[in-house]
């Protein structure tokens, strides 16, 4: 495989993905499906309203 340096745009998408599949099994064997699943939705709305990580602070 490429360097990190040297990926295409689809070489680094499909290691994302990998990634993601990996952070889900790890999450689900520690915490189940639901705990997973809720954690996923939850960064993709911080995604989706433009938050880059979550503050210390709550809102």
């Amino acid at each position: 495989m490429a360097e990190a340096g040297t990926l295409t745009e689809q070489e680094s998408k499909d290691q994302f993905f990998r990634e993601l599949a990996e952070l889900a099994e790890r999450m689900i064997a520690a915490h189940g499906k639901d705990f997973s699943m809720g954690a996923l939705v939850l960064a993709a709305r911080f995604i989706a309203e433009n938050r880059a990580t979550m503050s210390s602070t709550p809102t």
